[in-house]
């Protein structure tokens, strides 16, 4: 395997707790890993820590800090429409504020991008304090297509802070949606060292347990994290979601419903009871949930996301000419909305449910050319990742249809840009796809040393458990059994693993 971009991980916690930064050199959303859709504001309440009561910054404005610790809290409490307009007031009382800028950029990113913000910070980050110019390093890093000014920064701002609740926060939830989950779990511990009921690192936490296969700790962390934040809807939201992955739906849709008692706007819970029924096979009423979030939406991306998992009720009801027929609309509509965040969603969906290897090849050649052409200074990490997923099912079907050696040509392109973006996430895909070669030529006991790098994806976990099998190595084959019951969500890739799982069980019955 090859470890760059995790060797510089893993820098981070050596030495005693954190190791001083001496080098240069990302499973999880906690939840999906890709930007989501925005959770509705609610009413903010200011950690009994302030982050600036540690991090200096040069602001002289009093109202732009105040409204910079409103948008962080907002942020970490995943309220993040809310830490947008918080960090756009801050703007607007201090337009010299890098942090400001950055903050807006970063919470942005979890619902499509605002890339004049992020230029900003880039452009002020100069006239910044200086571990105030780390954290804008961080959070524009983060965002771009190198991540490795991101990762120098995160690690001297936590051997800087290392007893900062929110700085252990940031750091680990970040960690953890590269993909890093056992360093990201590091530090959010060390974030509830300090504040045993700080509710952003229950509330990652819970999910990273879950990912590990440890449910129960995760339900438990949760659980609490709604103790302590009674009348928050995103804490029953993410109650709702971890049960409806362990098979709970019942009381995923109760917990969804409490977050709508408390706020009837809460959209993420809206269109999560349609998830929910879905994967209960109840269509007629997950379309009434999506129809009901329609209603509350008020952007378009999120509109464009509850159509997109409205038309996938097509694919689970068997009307796979109506479904294809919805996503090829939908993919057109976020083209116009240059969305591409949607655009990418929706399409990647088309590949996975398309009726033949032919047209999923002709699909991912205008997906490989539109991210390949990309001007250098438009490059992202969210684009580098999108390019490496389609490169991946590129060299998947080639694979399936045994081109060898158009496979081997996208294993160099993904090499390349694994190298390029030090990004854990691309170097994790990248060693997947190689998983899949070693799979395809044999070599299970290899590949499955490769798949495993990348378990939040359905289709790898299937593919790892079919290495296994070759293995005969029934303990490991249960673990990777395990690993895809825990990531049922209905997505396109679910659908296409579960459905191909159906086929397969009834085409051995007959045989």
């Amino acid at each position: 395997m090859r470890h760059t971009a995790a060797n510089v991980f893993m820098l981070i916690l050596t030495g005693g707790v954190f190791a001083a930064p001496t080098w240069s050199q990302q499973t999880t959303h906690v939840a999906p890993a890709k930007a989501t859709t925005a959770k509705p504001a609610v009413k903010v309440r200011p950690s009994a820590q302030l982050i600036f009561g540690s991090i200096g910054i040069a602001s002289k404005s009093v109202a732009a800090k105040q409204q910079l610790e409103l948008a962080l809290n907002s942020y970490e409490l995943a309220q993040y429409a809310d830490a947008v307009k918080h960090a756009q007031l801050a703007a607007e009382k201090d337009p010299q504020s890098a942090l400001a800028y950055a903050v807006w950029s970063y919470a942005a990113r979890m619902m499509d991008s605002a890339p004049v913000a992020l230029q900003k910070a880039q452009a002020l980050s100069a006239k910044s304090a200086p571990d105030e110019r780390l954290l804008v390093t961080f959070m524009v890093g983060a965002q771009q297509a190198d991540v490795l000014p991101a990762i120098v920064a995160m690690n001297d701002l936590v051997h800087k802070h290392p007893k900062d609740k929110h700085v252990l926060y940031l750091a680990g939830d970040w960690l953890s949606s590269q993909e890093d989950s056992l360093r990201g779990r590091k530090l959010l511990e060390k974030s509830l060292e300090q504040d045993a009921n700080f509710p952003p690192a229950l509330n990652s936490l819970g999910y990273s347990f879950v990912g590990s296969l440890e449910p129960a700790k995760g339900i438990s962390l949760l659980r609490r994290y709604a103790e302590v934040l009674p009348d928050d809807p995103n804490a029953q939201d993410s109650l709702g979601e971890v049960l409806r992955i362990t098979g709970d739906d019942e009381g995923s849709l109760a917990r969804y419903a409490a977050a709508l008692d408390i706020s009837s706007t809460f959209i993420t819970s809206q269109y999560g009871r349609g998830d929910t029924f879905t994967l209960m096979g109840k269509y007629s009423q997950a379309r009434a949930e999506y129809d009901k979030a329609l209603k509350i939406a008020t952007n378009e991306h999120d509109t464009l996301h509850i159509e997109f998992q409205k038309a996938l009720v097509f694919f689970w009801q068997g009307d796979l000419g109506t479904g294809r027929a919805e996503l090829a609309a939908l993919s057109a509509k976020a083209a116009e909305a240059n969305d591409m965040v949607a655009q990418f969603e929706i399409d990647y969906a088309r590949v996975l449910l398309a009726p033949d290897a032919k047209a999923a090849d002709e699909l991912l050649a205008a997906m490989e050319a539109r991210l390949s052409n990309v001007p250098a200074d438009k490059l992202t990490a969210e684009r580098n990742e999108e390019y490496a997923t389609v490169l991946r099912e590129e060299a998947r079907l080639a694979l399936a249809a045994h081109k060898s050696n158009d496979a081997d040509a996208l294993i160099l392109k993904l090499d390349q840009l694994a190298a390029a973006s030090r990004d854990q996430k691309v170097e994790s895909i990248y060693e997947s796809a190689r998983g899949y070669v070693m799979a395809a030529n044999g070599d299970y006991a290899n590949a499955v040393d490769e798949l495993t790098s990348d378990l939040h994806s359905p289709l790898v976990v299937q593919q790892l458990i079919v290495a296994q099998q070759k293995l005969n190595n029934p303990e490991a084959l249960e673990q990777a059994q395990l690993r895809l019951k825990y990531l049922r969500t209905p997505t396109a890739e679910w659908f296409a693993v579960t459905k191909h799982s159906t086929e397969t069980a009834q085409s051995t019955t007959n045989q």
